[in-house]
């Protein structure tokens, strides 16, 4: 039996260069022995009921005293999620530590421009195959109105551009050439399928049936103001962000 997630299950592949490494925990020293750490020939500090000593009376040993776990995680404690604490129950972890920094969004927003000027050739070539023309015209009233083909066309072909691109190793061709990629949050890892399918539909559809470039600007342009992640609309339901790449 193997203990490998199915494909497209969203776990991270052990094997993506991408993925956080856990941080190299320092070997633990035993503790002192009955005689080391204090004078020859002095007996050791008594401890125990009866023997007229206290815990508050031992020697501070260096060590700090255990952090509080405020109950020991579950639904109501400190969770191991991206917004919550680490897994352990301890003080909130930052997701993005072990990760590089994040990307410059106006270097994300020219990946953007980029990656929709590529796209949309393409959706030129199509409805021009298809003989789908992006506006119809009432000469007389001089109404215009986008035809569902064309918006079909669009969604589809920006929806997968970035799914599949981003699935493969987080980067559209403007994200590459910009030296950026999309990760997950809580562990750097590369987004699955089904995570980049989120972050595209999110994206895209609206672009495509009903807001435009509008949209496009409000979702991408929010990681000009998000804190502390710098996530677009987009990002924040996909739960990704975009690092740069060393």
């Amino acid at each position: 039996m193997t203990t490998e997630p199915p494909p497209g299950s969203g776990g991270p592949p052990e094997d993506d260069p991408f993925r956080k490494r856990p941080p190299q925990q320092p070997p633990q020293q035993p503790p002192p022995g009955p005689s080391e750490g204090r004078p020859h020939g002095e007996p050791p500090p008594a401890s125990g009921p009866g023997q007229g000593g206290s815990p508050y009376d031992r020697p501070y040993d260096g060590e700090p005293p255990p952090p509080y776990t405020g109950g020991g995680g579950g639904d109501g404690g400190a969770g191991g999620g991206p917004y919550g604490g680490d897994p352990y129950g301890g003080y909130p972890a930052d997701p993005l530590a072990g990760m590089p920094p994040l990307a410059d969004s106006g270097k994300r927003t020219l990946a953007r421009i980029i990656d929709m000027i590529l796209v949309y050739l393409v959706v030129v070539l199509l409805a021009w195959v298809f003989r789908v023309d992006q506006y119809t015209v009432d000469a007389d009233e001089l109404e215009f109105g986008k035809t569902f083909g064309r918006e079909l066309i669009t969604a589809i072909l920006y929806v997968a551009y970035d799914t599949i691109l981003i699935s493969r190793n987080g980067q559209t061709l403007g994200k590459k050439w910009f030296g950026m990629r999309v990760a997950n949050l809580d562990n750097g890892s590369t987004p699955s399928v089904q995570t980049s399918l989120i972050r595209a539909l999110v994206l895209w559809v609206p672009f495509a049936f009903c807001c435009a470039c509008v949209w496009t600007a409000i979702a991408g342009g929010w990681s000009f103001f998000d804190k502390p992640y710098k996530q677009g609309l987009h990002d924040k339901a996909a739960k990704t962000v975009v690092v740069g790449i060393t």
